[in-house]
């Protein structure tokens, strides 16, 4: 299956040529290091792109001080990883290892020439994925979680970081390893989130780990973005990237993670273009990097409260928190979420063996239990496919006597073949068991009521349009969804019926319910997009 970012230790060291060196000398300058001087702390904006000249920079150990990796920089090489793109933050302390020289070039800057250079821009973006990668598998950073199997608050931060590609550590509170025995003695052995040497996160959310770790930007600094993109489905992040490059001055706001419902998807394999098939993360996660490299912002998890229209035609949402972000168009694509089964302690067993995703992070709860996942759509059977690897049994509940008008056929045929999964055709799931754990449900279909005991339920039914935060500002059917197009009397099918507002993917009224309907969707609307910008003729603009 495909995955993003080759790896560090086979790919090969390849410097920059002569003439991008000396395009970065045009814009950059040049500063020494002494032996132990910091030249990036964990937390620092990562704000400018640093290039070797002379010496060695090294990755220190945030616990011991010491070198982390056998691996260093030297001539040749340059620092940074993805989060450069964003203007997020180091995750890794930085230092010199020897007297160092370094080539020093602005963030903006750097973006700029390699939006002109685009040998350059695959040259640095290849290095930095694959870093992000390497970063990801070896799990270096200096966020430490432990016990996540056991507090949803835990999980829910763990579900953030791993969805968004962050690097962290996962230490189970039953291991006697000497990490995990510090760990515990730090926290009072209760699930917890530490970071750096010996600080425990009190209350931990995403929203904290997201300032702690710079993602959520101050996005409030521009007065007035050109477009504001609320969603980073597959939709919202394919018109980032058009929006991007087509040198629209873009915000994309995202509340969970990027990817959205697609991103919770384990595999996908009839998206053109992978024959072997795609994770839904991944896929989502590469639009994310080409959008940020055409200067894409994007900030999370922020949530859209409301909006209002202003008297020049432009718009303000307000964020939670009480911020407020302006622009002159918005672009509908929040998609929509699977909707919650009507179930006595359904909420109380959120994170705690009831899940809405089936990534790599909640399969790992599943080794030993028969999983029960609910839906009859494609995302419901790629759950029930890959949990099936880890799960002893996996059951899928689907209400109707047929997947075939639901599901793909390949995806239907193969459930049915596999010996480790049983669908239940016209069966319901009608009551939870646990006491602040899930422990059994209960199955009913037409020849009664049985249980079976279960420790990880999937719900994936329904489609339910986030569109409340749009506060009556367009049209919208019975149902939540945005109408647009000739429904609402405009010529393009993703207008809707308020000047400036458009709508794509899933969240629109009448859309394929789809990935590729949802990328294409979202690359074809940025031409109208301009033509409000246009409208509206004064520039984007920054405090």
């Amino acid at each position: 299956m495909e995955a993003l970012g080759e790896n560090l230790e086979t790919m090969p060291r390849v410097p920059l040529a002569d003439n991008h060196v000396a395009m970065l000398r045009e814009i950059g300058t040049e500063r020494t290091y002494e032996p132990g001087e910091m030249v990036a702390e964990i937390g620092d904006t990562v704000d400018t792109f640093v290039y070797v000249l002379d010496g060695e920079i090294e990755v220190k150990d945030p616990y011991s001080e010491a070198r982390l990796l056998d691996s260093s920089l030297g001539p040749t090489q340059f620092m940074g990883e993805l989060s450069f793109l964003n203007a997020g933050t180091y995750f890794l302390p930085m230092r010199a290892a020897k007297p160092t020289r370094t080539l020093e070039v602005p963030r903006v800057d750097m973006l700029d020439l390699m939006a002109r250079v685009p040998e350059l821009s695959d040259h640095v973006i290849r290095v930095f994925s694959a870093r992000r990668r390497r970063q990801f598998e070896l799990k270096n950073s200096n966020v430490k979680l432990i016990g996540a199997d056991r507090d949803p608050r835990v999980q829910k931060v763990e579900q953030f970081l791993s969805r968004n590609r962050i690097p962290f550590q996962s230490l189970d509170m039953d291991g006697r390893d000497d990490e995990t025995l510090a760990a515990c003695n730090l926290t009072d052995h209760k699930p917890s989130v530490i970071l750096g040497q010996d600080e425990v996160m009190d209350d931990p959310t995403p929203r904290k780990m997201a300032q702690h770790l710079g993602l959520d930007l101050d996005v409030c600094r521009k007065t007035l973005y050109d477009v504001l993109i609320v969603g980073a489905g597959p939709a919202g992040v394919a018109a980032s990237v058009y929006a991007g490059s087509e040198g629209l001055c873009a915000l994309t706001i995202e509340d969970t993670a990027i990817g959205g419902q697609a991103g919770t998807s384990s595999r996908i394999e009839n998206y053109m273009g992978f024959p072997t098939g795609i994770s839904g993360a991944d896929l989502v996660y590469r639009g994310q990097i080409q959008a940020m490299k055409f200067g894409t912002r994007f900030a999370m998890p922020r949530s859209v409260q409301g909006v209002t229209r202003k008297g020049d035609g432009s718009f303000c949402v307000a964020l939670d928190d009480g911020d407020e972000v302006c622009a002159k168009s918005i672009l509908v694509a929040t998609g929509v979420q699977y909707r919650r089964l009507p179930l006595e302690g359904l909420e109380d067993m959120e994170g705690a063996g009831i899940f809405y995703a089936a990534t790599d992070m909640e399969a790992r709860f599943c080794h030993g239990t028969e999983a029960v996942v609910i839906g009859g759509g494609n995302s419901a059977g790629q759950a029930a496919m890959y949990l099936s690897r880890s799960a002893a049994h996996v059951h899928l509940v689907v209400r109707g006597d047929s997947l075939a008008s639901s599901m793909s056929s390949y995806l239907t045929q193969r459930l049915e073949a596999d010996p480790s999964v049983t669908i239940h055709y016209n069966t319901e799931v009608t009551e939870l068991h646990g006491d602040g754990h899930l422990e059994a449900v209960t199955f009913s279909d037409p020849g009664g009521e049985r249980r079976i005991d279960t420790r990880a339920l999937f719900i994936m039914i329904g489609a339910a349009p986030n569109t409340d935060w749009l506060s009556g500002m367009v049209e919208v059917d019975e149902k939540g969804f945005v109408r647009t197009g000739a429904q609402v009397g405009r010529e393009t099918p993703f207008e809707t019926g308020t000047d400036g507002i458009f709508a794509v993917g899933d969240v629109r009224a009448g859309s394929v319910k789809r990935v590729a309907s949802a990328v294409g969707e979202g690359s074809v609307v940025v031409s109208r997009v301009w033509d409000n910008v246009d409208r509206l003729a004064a520039p984007a603009s920054e405090v």
